[in-house]
């Protein structure tokens, strides 16, 4: 059975591959949206590829997490702890399904002409990235304060969401030709709203592993 401090030092390092995934899964988002902008199909199959190494990653760290609870059989704080990390991976892993969406969407825009300049879309993953970022770093601190902070964030998301689909749907009523296009860039949206909620996931997670108590957080989860 592991020590003590093995244990504490093994935990330390699973939190840092944590943090790294989440870096990886907020910099997947940024670039997925990027190469909405930029029309960049390359990038966009990059994206696609790498989203094999979040996976990855995730599978890795559960390993890790699976073997620390054989070894330790850890009890109460310790193991809300592990419970939160596999809750947590598992958040981030289907962001990064989320950009991969984004990316997947991106060539199927190819090299259609833009429908409008984007603003609210890229702003939308501004703030996503963002609370994906500053959950965890609310985790790692164990800071009840700071995931809710993060989380208020969610309900701006939802409505530069909600203005993203009235505008698009708008373009759609005046002119049916632009159909096809504008549903494509609701399915962005949609995309980078949905990573919101999981980032304000992430968040509800962090209250229970210090509080105990599940608290919903942040705006809709629909």
């Amino acid at each position: 059975m592991e020590t003590s401090d093995a244990f504490q030092k093994t935990l330390h390092e699973i939190q840092n591959d944590v943090l790294e995934m989440s870096g990886m899964v907020a910099r997947a988002i940024d670039r997925a949206v990027e190469s909405l902008k930029r029309r960049d199909l390359t990038q966009a199959h990059h994206i696609i590829a790498d989203d094999a190494k979040i996976d990855e990653r995730r599978f890795a760290v559960e390993d890790r997490c699976i073997e620390l609870m054989s070894a330790q059989h850890p009890v109460a704080g310790d193991l809300r702890i592990i419970v939160a990390i596999l809750n947590i991976i598992t958040e981030l892993e289907r962001i990064g399904d989320y950009a991969d969406g984004i990316a997947r969407i991106v060539i199927m825009i190819g090299d259609e002409p833009p429908l409008k300049p984007l603003i609210d879309i890229p702003r939308m993953a501004e703030l996503t990235s963002e609370m994906i970022s500053q959950s965890i770093q609310s985790f790692i601190r164990r800071d009840v304060e700071l995931a809710k902070k993060v989380a208020s964030m969610d309900g701006v998301v939802d409505g530069l969401h909600d203005q993203v689909f009235r505008e698009l749907l708008t373009f759609m009523m005046v002119d049916p030709k632009t159909i096809n296009r504008a549903t494509r860039l609701t399915w962005v949206a949609h995309n980078l709203e949905r990573a919101a909620d999981r980032a304000t996931n992430i968040c509800e997670r962090v209250v229970f592993t210090v509080t105990g108590k599940m608290e919903e957080l942040g705006g809709s989860k629909y």
